[in-house]
């Protein structure tokens, strides 16, 4: 932004302590002059900041901190040691055309899940609990993965996968259930309830995609 105006923000969120924990991605679709990108590099050890030059890297990042629990749960995008921030995320064409249907009541969740599966052009259904998501299963025969949260209201992750299972035409279907990380039994609980897999919240987004071909077999 002009005149420094970003710069000011920061300065004016480090004068907050009530947002030291905020993260704060900085994008530029340009090169910085060399005085303000030192500037910004400073900042990056009194507060979680991340220059991103890639928007796809940016998408990426966003819904990573979106699922998660805690700001502290997401770990930096430079970690001590490393030369610099790894390069964006390759397209995977593999997974174009392809339809996964997400059940959350989380809007959180459903925009992270979406926006990592979207950016590889697969579609995206989306319904709030496990009733609702055997109705779009039932209209909508051509999906090919489901993301299923454990913990929802009317119909949990547990009930509504089991009832998938119940259904011979989606005998084969993969289930990857979304668990908590710190919660280790609903991983059991869901593979004993006929989930496929599992992948936990806040969702990485590598683990996430070779979970997904995995059970595709892309």
């Amino acid at each position: 932004m002009p005149g420094g105006e970003a710069l000011r923000i920061l300065e004016a969120m480090d004068g907050d302590s009530a947002l030291g924990g905020v993260p704060v991605l900085a994008h530029n679709s340009r090169r910085l002059e060399a005085e303000q990108e030192r500037i910004l590099e400073e900042r990056t050890g009194s507060r979680p900041l991340e220059l991103l030059s890639s928007l796809d890297e940016l998408r990426e990042r966003v819904t990573l901190h979106l699922s998660a629990e805690e700001p502290g749960d997401v770990l930096p995008l430079v970690r001590p040691g490393e030369p610099g921030p790894p390069a964006a995320a390759e397209i995977d064409a593999s997974l174009s055309g392809r339809t996964a249907l997400v059940v959350d009541d989380d809007a959180r969740n459903v925009y992270a899940l979406t926006g990592i599966l979207e950016l590889h052009g697969m579609r995206v259904l989306h319904a709030e609990n496990g009733r609702r998501g055997l109705e779009m299963l039932a209209s909508h025969p051509s999906v090919d993965v489901v993301l299923m949260d454990v913990m929802m209201p009317e119909m949990d992750g547990y009930t509504a996968t089991a009832a998938i299972r119940a259904i011979p035409a989606h005998a084969g279907l993969p289930v990857i259930a979304v668990t908590a990380k710190a919660m280790q039994g609903d991983r059991e609980k869901s593979l004993a309830s006929g989930a496929s897999d599992y992948v936990t919240k806040p969702v990485d987004a590598h683990e996430l995609l070779s979970c997904v071909r995995r059970w595709l077999r892309v």
